[in-house]
């Protein structure tokens, strides 16, 4: 990340700030880490992220859109130029839901004032204990900023506009 310059701002639910704490184990992280949102409550969501009440009313918590509309607003409040979020479930709280559904958006800015960032999301379910599927939700966020970043190289001049992973870039 360092040698593309690249800088990070998460969004995190489920992984409740696992995803920069991660990250900040590795030494030099200062000069990738912008800052984390922890926004484990609905009203975080909204408040600190700007999540809209429409994708909220019209999509459960642990869905790509809410995923989407998090990095956005992370994206958005930080000078960061890749916003990860990530929101989910470890266990059965939800009937609609299966344990361990984690979902996930990337967002790459090309510049501060990026008005049209590219966005990534992905759904991933994982097994296991709920500390256990926090810490495969974890790195699985930190590496598909990697698998983005170099298949397409946004910072480099340009996005290809392709599928990659069952997940698909959005110009918004």
């Amino acid at each position: 990340m360092l040698e593309n310059n690249l800088t990070l701002v998460t969004a995190e639910s489920c992984t409740a700030g696992l995803i920069s704490a991660t990250l900040a184990d590795v030494p030099g992280a200062g000069g990738l880490l912008d800052c984390a949102f922890v926004v484990y409550s609905v009203q975080a969501k909204r408040r600190c992220l700007d999540v809209p009440q429409s994708t909220l009313s019209a999509h459960n918590l642990t869905s790509e859109a809410v995923a989407r509309d998090m990095a956005l607003g992370a994206a958005r409040k930080s000078p960061a130029n890749v916003a990860v979020a990530n929101t989910g479930v470890t266990d059965d709280t939800d009937d609609r839901i299966p344990s361990g559904t984690q979902c996930y958006a990337w967002v790459f800015k090309t510049g501060q004032a990026d008005a049209s960032p590219v966005v990534y999301t992905a759904t991933r379910r994982f097994a296991g204990d709920r500390n256990s599927i926090r810490r495969a939700s974890a790195e699985f966020a930190l590496q598909g900023i990697v698998d983005h970043f170099l298949q397409h190289s946004p910072m480099k001049g340009g996005l290809a506009r392709s599928r990659t992973g069952g997940t698909e870039p959005d110009r918004r």
